[in-house]
């Protein structure tokens, strides 16, 4: 059991630090011949470096991108300090479920946040970029996705034994 506690707190560590790189870097979208980042939050070309700036980031739907990939990290994070708490403080044969509904808070956020800038940017018509294909950061979230369903649902029927 110990084991599997240690193997679920690691993902969720790597979780909350793959969430934090994917929402930090600017590495959304690139384009095929290497030169042109977009991210969430700036553009970055290999001559220019970052420039200020979007063009689009005025728009409602970067900005809800930008917010549900804070809320995910906020909540994964939420998540994470309660499993801890929960560990050392609930009787045993009691299930993690504030830590699961939490992270599946987490999850939901991602789905939003993912979801929204895959429908509106991922073709590249408004990031600028038209031959392009998905940055790390961008398959980073759909993985932290996966993961935060699986710590979620593992939270959830986990008992403390």
């Amino acid at each position: 059991m110990l084991v599997l506690l240690a193997g679920i707190f690691v993902v969720h560590i790597a979780t909350v630090i793959m969430l934090f790189v994917s929402t930090i870097a600017n590495v959304w979208m690139v384009s095929n011949n290497g030169t042109v980042s977009v991210g969430l939050w700036k553009n970055c070309t290999t001559d220019n470096g970052c420039q200020g700036d979007l063009s689009y980031g005025g728009e409602d739907a970067l900005k809800t991108v930008q917010a549900f990939m804070i809320l995910s990290i906020i909540f994964s994070v939420i998540s994470l300090v309660v499993f801890v708490f929960q560990l050392f403080t609930m009787e045993k044969g009691n299930r993690f479920f504030l830590s699961g509904a939490t992270m599946l808070v987490c999850w939901l956020c991602i789905l939003v946040g993912a979801s929204i800038y895959t429908n509106h940017y991922a073709n590249g018509s408004k990031t600028g970029v038209q031959e392009s294909h998905h940055g790390y950061s961008f398959i980073l979230s759909w993985i932290c996705f996966c993961f935060s369903l699986i710590i979620g649902f593992l939270y959830l029927v986990l008992r403390k034994k």
